[in-house]
Parts: structure tokens; C-alpha cells; sequence
């Protein structure tokens, strides 16, 4: 089973790309170090409050993905500076 999550996210604390990219690097790092997911910035790369990320992990068993991508999605608004806007899950 292959769970995608697409995420948006307003960055408001952020006020030049460097930033909004010191951020999502921090962010995207993390995530991919404690977590069994693949992410990467999939939109908005030249907006500087704007990010969209997709999330994707592999699993034999639904529930076991679901439980990843909400453990990932949780730390993810764990972070202070940044605000989900819009999750689109999709099963494969």
C-alpha cells in the first residue's frame, strides 16, 4: 500500500526565500530522519510564505501507512512557524 499526502502550508513567520528554505531544509531533515517517508517541496518554491510538500511511504498494510503519515503530519504541526492549510490524502 502506498500512502500520499500532499500538504499545504503558510510559513507567516518568514520574510525572504533563505529563510523559508533554512526552514523546510530543518523541517524536511527531520522528518526524513525519524520517520519511514519520502518528502519533498513539490509547489511554490519561489514564494517565500508558501510551501507545498508531498509526503509518500510504502507499507504492506494500510493501517501501518495511515499511522506513519499521521505521525509525520503531527510533527509537522508540532512546528510553530509553520501552518497546515490543506492535507489531500491519496492511496495507491
Amino acid at each position: 500500500m502506498i500512502g500520499v499526502i500532499v500538504i499545504e502550508a503558510m510559513l507567516y513567520d518568514c520574510q525572504t526565500l533563505k529563510e523559508k528554505r533554512s526552514i523546510i531544509k530543518s523541517l524536511v531533515t527531520r522528518l526524513s530522519q525519524r520517520f519511514n517517508i519520502a518528502i519533498a517541496e513539490t509547489n511554490h518554491q519561489e514564494r517565500w510564505q508558501r510551501v507545498q510538500w508531498t509526503v509518500v511511504t510504502v507499507s504492506n498494510e494500510r493501517q501501518q501507512a495511515e499511522k506513519e503519515l499521521n505521525r509525520a503530519l503531527s510533527f509537522i504541526d508540532s512546528y510553530v512557524s509553520v501552518e497546515v492549510t490543506e492535507i489531500d490524502w491519496e492511496w495507491l
